[in-house]
This record gives structure tokens, C-alpha cells and sequence, in this order.
């Protein structure tokens, strides 16, 4: 293996894949690097994890947004592997977990446990991750897939769910919000 660094982003300017020289701080960088930042957080939120099921599906989102990422990272035209399955799994899960945990009647803070808090970084990191990538929609004008986008959206509410099932499985009451301005 070569050096990891190669000084070709001295400049401040980076490679897609494919080639294209783009700005580092290019919506579609900074959707990309959105997306591995969340990754990282995601293995943070899986060492706290001990339900072997719970680990391998964090596992699955992380190989699933190895892929966003890399569909991310190439110029108009490639295709996305994340697929509507992908979605359903999603969706699936915070169905399972839904049933588990009570309704929500109020707002709720971050926090509690470590894991409660590192899945709440999962998610807004999350929506910062979908925000970028309606950013490359406007200013590049560029198509992003609609999966791609529908699987974002349900994973910001899939770490919502799961921040609040490590309280509950802990036996740890949720931070309810008291609302100063009643």
C-alpha cells in the first residue's frame, strides 16, 4: 500500500470518484463526509449495545451508508444500492420498537444513558447528513435517488426510536422537556 497522503488536496480542492475535481467544501463533500461522520458515531452507538440483534442491524446501516456514501461521492449518472428493502428494514424495526416502548406524550431531552445520548447524536448527525444532500439537489441541480433520500429520512427517526429504547430496556426515565413558555 502507497502513503496516505497524496498533497493532490493542498489546495483545497478534492476527487470524486470518477475524477472531477470539486471543492472541499462542495455540498456533495460535505454530504458525503456527513454521512461518514454518522457512521462513526453509529460504531460508538453499537459498543454500548450488548442485544446481539440491535448490533447487527447498526452493523447493516453502517455497511448501508459505507454504500450512500460512496453513491454520494461519484458524479451524476452512477446508480445507489441502497434499495427499497433497505427501507423496510427501517421501517420494520422502529415497528418492533414502537410497540415496545410507551407513547410519547411530551418531549423528551437527550440523555440518560450513554447509549440514549449517542443515539441522539446519531440522529441529528443524521439530519444534518439529509439537509446536505437536498443542498447538492439545489445548488448543483443534481438528481440524488429517491431511495437514497427516503432511507436518510427514516433513519433520523429510526435512531430517534432506538435513543429512546435504551432508557427504556435500562429501566431509565426519559428527560421530559417542561415547556417554560406555558
Amino acid at each position: 500500500m502507497g502513503k496516505i497522503y497524496t498533497k493532490t488536496g493542498d489546495n483545497g480542492y478534492t476527487s470524486l470518484v470518477g475524477g472531477k475535481r470539486v471543492s472541499k467544501v462542495s455540498p456533495r463533500i460535505e454530504a458525503y463526509g456527513t454521512v461518514d461522520e454518522l457512521n462513526s458515531f453509529i460504531a460508538c452507538l453499537r459498543d454500548e449495545i450488548d442485544n446481539r440483534e440491535d448490533r447487527e442491524i447498526l452493523l447493516k446501516i453502517q455497511y448501508d451508508l459505507f454504500t450512500l456514501g460512496g453513491y454520494l461521492a461519484t458524479e451524476n449518472g452512477s446508480s445507489c444500492d441502497i434499495v427499497q428493502e433497505d427501507v423496510d428494514l427501517l421501517e420494520s424495526e422502529m415497528d418492533k420498537m414502537q410497540e415496545l416502548i410507551p407513547s410519547l406524550k411530551q418531549f423528551v431531552l437527550p440523555g440518560g444513558s450513554k447509549a440514549n445520548s449517542i443515539a441522539h447524536i446519531c440522529r441529528t448527525v443524521c439530519r444534518r447528513a439529509e439537509r446536505c444532500i437536498y443542498r447538492i439537489i439545489e445548488e448543483e441541480e443534481a438528481s440524488v435517488d429517491h431511495i437514497a433520500l427516503k432511507y436518510i429520512n427514516r433513519l433520523s427517526d429510526y435512531f430517534f426510536l432506538f435513543s429512546r429504547k435504551q432508557n427504556f430496556i435500562r429501566n431509565i426515565d426519559e428527560i421530559v422537556w417542561n415547556n417554560p413558555c406555558k
